[in-house]
């Protein structure tokens, strides 16, 4: 799990917790018609700009991702394709069959290369699978942005139709306070669902995008060498150019033959 995204919740919503508690109680904070019009008008806002099926894709896997870590980074994954290439070196590839992997697409490219699949039925479906995933991982990203910038347009709606009720009755003070309250929470609804919990996760499943593609091209890469019966010393070499210039000559140790 991804401790950065729970403690950054866990965080505001203390912070926010505290504030209100210092002076009120939460009920003071809660009005359903605010809460329809953020979550409601966002929900609606979304649906007209992208395609039922980006949302049923997008919205769970980005709620998925955005609290996951990737299984192994890049370093690890030049590591782990070295040692994937000693074996098979050493024992061909029905020696790949007892390899285990925590990564569920490096152990699908080992799975193909040690049942003798053609080099480009291997690349071919790897990339497909890279690029399917990659696809729903941006739709995602894009989904969560879009609706952190409604949310606080839906606020402001909010608190426009909040403002019209309470100056319709101005003569009735009793509901003056009602429809005051409608137009503030609004605003404070959509601020804290955009700022707190969509653009967030947006940008975290942005970074995320690039992360998956640079690890996922380089399995590829490393799987189909390995295919090619390419020497471990050349797997890591070949490898060492998706990592930063910093960590290759750390991770540009051989592995012994």
């Amino acid at each position: 799990m991804d401790i950065a995204t729970l403690l950054g919740l866990i965080s505001g919503a203390i912070v926010l917790s505290t504030l209100i508690l210092m002076g009120g109680d939460f009920r003071m904070f809660y009005d359903i018609h605010a809460v329809i019009i953020i979550f409601g008008g966002s929900f609606a806002a979304t649906l007209i700009r992208f395609p039922m099926s980006a949302m049923i894709h997008g919205l769970p896997l980005g709620a998925k991702l955005a609290f996951q870590l990737s299984s192994l980074s890049a370093r690890d994954l030049v590591d782990e394709l070295a040692r994937i290439a000693e074996v098979a070196r050493k024992q061909g590839p029905v020696g790949l069959e007892k390899v285990e992997t925590s990564e569920p697409f490096l152990a699908k490219g080992i799975r193909y290369v040690a049942d003798g699949y053609d080099l480009e039925f291997i690349r071919d479906n790897l990339e497909r699978d890279r690029d399917n995933f990659l696809l729903h991982l941006n739709e995602g990203s894009k989904i969560y942005r879009a609706i952190g910038d409604c949310a606080p347009a839906f606020g402001m709606i909010g608190t426009l139709l909040g403002m019209v009720q309470m100056f319709s009755n101005m003569s009735d003070p009793s509901k003056l306070g009602p429809f005051m309250a409608v137009a503030l929470l609004a605003t404070l609804y959509g601020a804290l669902v955009a700022n707190l919990i969509c653009l967030p996760i947006a940008d975290k499943l942005h970074g995320r995008l690039i992360d998956e593609e640079t690890n996922r091209t380089l399995i590829i890469d490393g799987i189909l060498m390995i295919r090619d019966s390419k020497s471990p010393t050349l797997v890591r070499e070949m490898l060492l150019a998706y990592l930063p210039e910093k960590h290759r000559h750390e991770e540009g140790e051989l592995v012994p033959a």
